[in-house]
Formats: structure tokens, C-alpha cells, sequence
């Protein structure tokens, strides 16, 4: 029998390097079972990825999120995440919330933005599902809808508000834990997934916002390596 693996693909953006790492780093540290991540990058899939970027997009993987089931086969589950967040918990207690009715599972945010600018000084976008497809639990058999042809010409409300299934019946619901919006939300101690959202704090206009001080530490153990005694 094969082992339970979680398969997590993250957005990489050149603009936010350090966020895939200290992520990444996130989820190794509290996890209790085997990952395999592996980061969406766009020149990584070039002959696949072919959409020209959109001046609304804020990230490099605005879209190509999206072809995730796709770079799965098809088969299993798969796991995306934005790359400004931080993993606070055992990336187990997600994986185990999967329900096998559902094409797709995300936590289901009811809100509008705070601000009208983020990061970098982009236009936060305003529209129905914000920040639902932050964090999508893929049932990737159920994801065909989602070929590389689709990724490429849909519509950004059309992938982004799910418009790809027959209807929202098949979108299942996450914990609001496990997509925390910084600056959106207040402050919680049992956040498991806390997301930057407006800009993560490696921007220097985001470095006091809550949870800062525990991304810098685990950026600092993300760069940790023990050298040998004098």
C-alpha cells in the first residue's frame, strides 16, 4: 500500500522570493507526515503556461495556480497555497479534512478588502470569492475541467470564481483557520495558516503586522546551519 503523501505546490514569484522558503520551511517544521512540494514557477512551464500576464494579476501565479490538477495527472489530491502565508500547524490536520463528494475545498471568505492598494503599491482587487482560491484542497479527478487549454483562455473570474465546475455544490468548505487574512481578521493564537494577504513582511511596510515576528523566526531557521567547533 502505498503511503499517504501530502503534494503541496506553492506559488513562486521572483518579486517575493524568501516567502516560498520560509513557507516551505513552515510546513516541514510542523508537519507529521511525509510532503512533496514542489514550487509553480513560470519558467517551469512555459511550453505548458502560454497566457500573457494580465495588469490585474499581483503574482506571477495568479493563473497559473490553476493547473495544478494538471501537473497531478489528474489523480489524487493536491494541495495550493499562496506563497505569503506561514503554517502554524500540522499540515496532517488539513490533509485529513479531505471529502472525497467535493471537486475542490477552500475556506470560503465573506469580506471585502480593507485597503485599496497592497504590495508593491497593486490595485487590491475587489470581487465575489476573494481570496478563495488562496488555499485549494484539489481532488484533482474531479478537476478535468482545468486543462491547460482552459488555464490559458478562461476568463480571471472564471478561474478564480470557480466558474470551471457545474456549480458551487461542489466547492467544500475549510475551516477559516487554515487561510487566516492578516489585517483582514484579528489576530487569533490557534490560526493554523496565516496569509500576508496585503504584503507579506519582508515589505518593509508590513514587517509590525501580526504574526511578523514569527515569520522572521522561522526565516531564521530556514537559514540555520550548525558549523563545527572551534
Amino acid at each position: 500500500m502505498a503511503a499517504d503523501i501530502a503534494r503541496v505546490f506553492i506559488g513562486f514569484d521572483t518579486k517575493e522570493v524568501v516567502a516560498y522558503h520560509v513557507l516551505a520551511q513552515s510546513i516541514i517544521e510542523h508537519a507529521s507526515m511525509p510532503v512533496e512540494m514542489s514550487p509553480i514557477v513560470l519558467s517551469h512551464l512555459e511550453a505548458t503556461f502560454t497566457r500573457e500576464r494580465n495588469a490585474l494579476q499581483s503574482t506571477e501565479f495568479s493563473f497559473s495556480r490553476f493547473l495544478v490538477p494538471y501537473l497531478s495527472g489528474f489523480e489524487g489530491w493536491s494541495l495550493f497555497m499562496d506563497c505569503d502565508m506561514l503554517m502554524r500547524a500540522d499540515i496532517a490536520e488539513l490533509w485529513a479534512l479531505r471529502d472525497e463528494s467535493k471537486a475542490v475545498m477552500v475556506v470560503k471568505h465573506d469580506y471585502q478588502p480593507k485597503v485599496d492598494t497592497k504590495f508593491l503599491g497593486q490595485v487590491q482587487t475587489k470581487y465575489e470569492k476573494k481570496n478563495w482560491s488562496s488555499v485549494m484542497l484539489f481532488n484533482n479527478a474531479r478537476c478535468r475541467a482545468l486543462t491547460p487549454d482552459f488555464v490559458n483562455t478562461a476568463t480571471g473570474l472564471q478561474l478564480h470564481q470557480f466558474k470551471w465546475l457545474e456549480s458551487d455544490d461542489h466547492i467544500g468548505e475549510l475551516p477559516p483557520a487554515w487561510n487566516w487574512l492578516v489585517n483582514e481578521y484579528e489576530h487569533d493564537p490557534a490560526a493554523k495558516n496565516v496569509h500576508f494577504t496585503d504584503g507579506g513582511p519582508y515589505f518593509a511596510e508590513y514587517r509590525n503586522d501580526d504574526y511578523a515576528d514569527e515569520w522572521f523566526a522561522m526565516r531564521d531557521r530556514m537559514l540555520h546551519v550548525t558549523q563545527r567547533s572551534a
